[in-house]
C-alpha cells in the first residue's frame, strides 16, 4: 500500500509529526520533491529535531527511508543530518538514494544568493538554499545526475566545463562576483561522491520490488498546495511539484500505485515568505496567535524567520485538498487555539464586491478581502484527550465547520507536538 502526506496550504502544516506517526507502521518513507529550503519539525522519544533533507521516517529502526529522484539532494547537508541524529542516540537509518537524484551544486546557493540581492526589495523570499536555480538546471539539462559521480574522470570534467562556461557569464556579467573554478568544482564532486557511494541505489527498481511483495510505503512531501508552481501563488511559489500526484514521478512509481492521500492541514493559517495570504492577521492579535502556535511559536524550521499568521482559510484549504487528491485530512495543532474566546474562521473571499468560495487565480488574490463567520472557543487545554467525543463540544463543532466547508473528511485530529498526541476519528 501507497499512503501520500501532503500539505493543503503554505507548508508548516505539520506534516512531519503525520509522518513520523504514520511511519511506525510502514516500511519505506520516501522524500520526493524538494530540498533543504524547508524544515520538518518532530518531536519524539529522541527528542527534538528539525529534518530538511531527510525522510521524516529515520526514527523507524524498521524503516527504509529514501531520497527520490524528484529531490533536489544536498550532499553534505544530507550527510550532517546523518551523523547529527546518530549522535543524539538515534540508531543509524537504513538510508538509499536515487541514482538518479540530481545535486545541488555550490554555485546553485550562490546564484539564489545573488539574485536574491539583485532583486533587493522585489525578492521572492527565498530561503537561499539553491533550489530555484537547481530546478532551473535540471530542466535546462544542465544539472547533475548522482549516476554522474561514477562515470569517467575525463566526460565528468568536460561536462563541468562546459556548464561553468555559461554560469561564470552570469557571475562575471550580472552578479559581478568571482567566477567558479572548475577544479575546485571537480574536487568538490569527488568528496560528494565519498559521502554518498554507500547509500546509492536504483530506487525505482527498489519500489517495483517492494510493491511486488505487498510493502507500506509512504510518500513525504514538502510546502503544500499553495506552493505548487503550476496550481500554487505563482510566482510566490517553490521550484517543484508539491502534489501527491507528483510523488509517483518524484519517487520512481506508477501513478496507480498510490492508494490513500492524507492531507495535513492546520487548525489555523501559517506561512513563512512573501506571496497572497488573504486570511492573514498584522499587529499584536498576529503577535499572540504566532508565540502561541506550534511548539515554542510559529518560526521557520529552516530560517528561524517568523511565520505569518492568519485565521484559518476554508476556501484556500478546500482547493488545496482538491488539488491533492484528498481522501483523509489530518487536522493539526487544534491544541493551541484553546486560548481564544473565540475562533474566527475564512469562509469566502470578497473580490470586486462578489463573494466566491472558489480559490481565484494569483492577481486576483491581491484583492481579495476575507469573509469571516465567527465561533465559540472552547477556553481550555485539550492535550491528553485521547477519543474525539471526550473533546469539548465546541472544540467538536470548530472541527466539523472546518469538515464541512471543505469537504474532505478529518479523520485524524492532533491535539499536541508528540507522536501519541493524535486522535483518530472514524468517518
Amino acid at each position: 500500500m501507497v499512503k501520500a502526506i501532503v500539505g493543503a496550504n503554505w507548508g508548516d502544516e505539520g506534516k512531519g509529526k503525520i509522518t513520523d506517526m504514520l511511519a511506525q507502521d510502514s516500511d519505506i518513507i520516501i522524500r520526493f520533491q524538494g530540498g533543504a529550503n524547508a524544515g520538518h519539525t518532530i518531536i519524539n522519544n529522541y527528542g527534538k529535531f528539525a529534518l530538511h533533507s531527510l525522510p521524516s521516517g529515520v526514527f523507524c529502526e524498521q524503516a527504509v527511508s529514501i531520497i527520490g529522484n524528484g529531490v533536489a539532494l544536498n550532499i553534505p547537508v544530507l550527510f550532517h543530518e546523518i551523523q547529527e541524529i546518530v549522535s543524539r542516540g538515534v540508531p543509524e537509518p537504513k538510508i538509499l538514494v536515487s541514482e538518479r537524484a540530481q545535486m545541488v551544486m555550490p554555485y546553485h546557493i550562490l546564484l539564489d544568493q545573488y539574485e536574491e540581492e539583485r532583486l533587493a526589495g522585489k525578492s521572492f523570499g527565498s530561503t537561499k538554499s539553491g533550489i530555484a536555480p537547481f530546478y532551473s538546471d535540471k530542466y535546462a539539462k544542465i544539472g547533475f545526475q548522482v549516476s554522474e559521480l561514477f562515470m569517467g574522470e575525463e566526460a565528468l570534467r568536460e561536462k563541468i566545463d562546459r556548464v561553468l562556461l555559461q554560469k561564470n557569464v552570469l557571475m562575471e556579467h550580472l552578479y559581478h562576483k568571482p567566477l567558479i573554478d572548475p577544479e575546485e568544482t571537480y574536487q568538490t564532486l569527488m568528496e560528494y561522491k565519498a559521502m554518498i557511494e554507500p547509500y546509492v541505489c536504483n530506487v525505482s527498481a527498489y519500489l517495483d520490488q517492494a510493491l511486488k511483495e505487498g510493502k507500506t510505503i509512504l510518500l513525504e512531501g514538502q510546502l503544500g498546495t499553495l506552493k505548487d508552481p503550476d496550481h500554487g501563488i505563482y510566482p510566490m511559489v517553490t521550484s517543484s511539484s508539491t502534489l501527491a500526484a507528483y510523488g509517483a514521478i518524484g519517487a520512481g512509481l506508477p501513478p496507480y500505485a498510490i492508494d490513500q492521500v492524507i492531507t495535513v492541514v492546520k487548525a489555523y493559517s501559517s506561512a513563512v515568505g512573501a506571496g497572497a495570504f488573504v486570511s492573514e492577521l498584522f499587529g499584536e492579535e498576529a503577535n499572540t496567535l504566532r508565540m502561541n502556535g506550534g511548539d515554542g511559536g510559529e518560526f521557520g524550521a529552516t530560517t528561524g524567520r517568523p511565520r505569518r499568521v492568519g485565521w484559518f482559510d476554508c476556501v484556500a484549504s478546500k482547493y488545496g485538498c482538491r488539488l491533492q487528491g484528498t481522501t483523509d485530512v489530518a487536522f493539526t495543532v487544534v491544541d493551541i487555539l484553546g486560548y481564544l474566546d473565540e475562533i474566527p474562521v475564512c469562509v469566502g473571499y470578497e473580490i470586486d464586491g462578489q463573494v466566491t468560495t472558489e480559490f481565484p487565480v494569483p492577481w486576483k488574490l491581491d484583492i481579495a478581502k476575507p469573509v469571516l463567520e465567527v465561533l465559540p472557543g472552547w477556553k481550555c487545554d485539550i492535550r491528553g484527550i485521547r477519543n474525539y467525543e471526550d473533546l469539548p463540544e465546541n472544540c467538536r463543532n470548530y472541527i466539523e465547520f472546518i469538515e464541512k466547508h471543505i469537504g474532505y473528511p478529518i479523520t485524524m485530529v492532533s491535539n499536541g507536538p508528540g507522536r501519541e498526541d493524535i486522535i483518530y476519528r472514524n468517518k
